[in-house]
């Protein structure tokens, strides 16, 4: 998830970003000390989530929230208490973390904000799973409001980690919320097979297999050791 830090004091700064870079699911575009200077990579970026102090120079971080049109999702930052009830008036705001803060209370934060997308987003394709049928020949995929038509023979792999996947096509890399469980029912095709806990791939880009190792178009990717078997049977190697 793509993040920025709007906060004009430079230690609080210096705490978020070391607790952001504990986070592997959080990526750190920008840090900001106004909400002026922030206005502009909002326009030219796909920000998921906005650290945002409340008391800034020129204009307050909720002033600056009503200003914008489609804002992200937002963790409100301030030494002050007394804004707490105002701040969840917006559906944007996730959290109020209260200065100073510690890794474990942003960390709940965080975890707000992974609940809240599962619960809006649990299936992020046009097609629903029964829709879906062996002879499709492509899926739109969801992804920042756009869809994205993927044929399913370009697709070469599909990856997992933790609550996202992300879908590997000859020309396209996507993320977003979904699980590796699902993709298997969505990828009935005789083409496609999961090789391990956290890869599906299409058989028909396999260059070479060294060991415990299956090469993608020159991507090295892991076979685990309970998919092993199934791999060679799909293959069929002579010898």
């Amino acid at each position: 998830m793509n993040c920025i830090i709007i906060e004009d004091e430079i230690p609080a700064q210096e705490i978020m970003v070391s607790y952001i870079e504990k986070v592997a699911e959080l990526n750190l575009v920008g840090i900001f000390n106004s909400s002026l200077k922030a206005n502009s990579i909002l326009q030219t970026k796909t920000i998921d989530i906005i650290f945002l102090d409340i008391n800034l120079p020129a204009i307050s971080g909720i002033n600056f929230l009503k200003t914008l049109k489609n804002p992200p999702l937002v963790i409100m930052t301030t030494a002050h208490t007394e804004y707490a009830v105002e701040s969840f008036e917006y559906d944007e705001i996730i959290d109020y973390l209260v200065k100073p803060f510690n890794f474990e209370r942003f960390l709940k934060a965080i975890n707000k904000i992974e609940s809240r997308q599962l619960d809006k987003l649990p299936i992020l394709h046009y097609q629903s799973v029964n829709e879906i049928k062996k002879e499709d020949k492509y899926i739109f995929i969801n992804v920042d409001k756009t869809l994205h038509k993927i044929s399913l023979d370009d697709i070469k792999y599909v990856q997992s980690d933790r609550n996202y996947v992300t879908v590997v096509t000859k020309d396209l890399c996507l993320s977003f919320i979904d699980s590796l469980k699902n993709w298997n029912t969505y990828l009935n095709q005789s083409n496609f097979l999961q090789i391990h806990r956290s890869f599906i791939i299409n058989l028909n880009f396999i260059e070479k297999l060294t060991g415990n190792v299956v090469y993608i178009e020159k991507e090295k990717l892991p076979i685990g050791t309970t998919f092993r078997n199934d791999l060679l049977k799909k293959i069929k190697p002579i010898n």
